[in-house]
């Protein structure tokens, strides 16, 4: 196994660049928000598109992949809440990738649809995140399966 090294991060007012993480160091989610971070940071780099927001390749493929999705639903499938849903929603529907409709049925909803410019834009994303898939399976090699395992376990368990 690999040695994890310190934490290191520009420094303003202390001497050296390491930083104590004290408990933090143990705490699960604190690491699974570091490797996320790190994660979008590495595969924004990758797509070479700066107004690229987190999210937006997940939002997008799930609207492709299920037409007509509601954004409860959405809310849902991705793990956002309603006040980081939004936002992105109406930034994508702004910039032409989603277009949403009314829903006959129930007033106070609508559908979301991927426009063919959002399907565009999900097929460079995808072929971009395959890559980045790739890098990441290189950094967890055979335990792929039990990382998967363990973290949708804990995303079904402590949701």
């Amino acid at each position: 196994m690999n040695e994890v090294k310190p934490l290191r991060v520009e420094t303003e007012n202390m001497s050296g660049g390491d930083i104590v993480l004290g408990k933090l160091d143990d705490y699960i989610g604190f690491h699974l928000r570091l490797a996320q971070n790190a994660s979008f940071r590495s595969f924004q780099r990758k797509t070479g598109q700066t107004d690229l927001r987190p999210g937006w390749f997940a939002l997008l493929s799930l609207i492709k992949d299920n037409p007509g999705i509601t954004p409860m639903t959405l809310s849902r499938a991705s793990g956002r809440d309603k006040s980081t849903l939004t936002p992105l929603l109406r930034d994508m529907i702004r910039d032409g990738f989603v277009e949403k409709q009314p829903i006959a049925r129930d007033r106070r909803s609508y559908a979301l649809f991927a426009t063919p410019e959002g399907s565009a834009r999900l097929a460079d994303l995808a072929r971009h995140a395959a890559e980045h898939d790739r890098r990441l399976d290189q950094i967890v090699g055979d335990q792929k399966a039990e990382l998967l395992n363990l973290l949708r376990r804990i995303a079904a368990e402590i949701d």
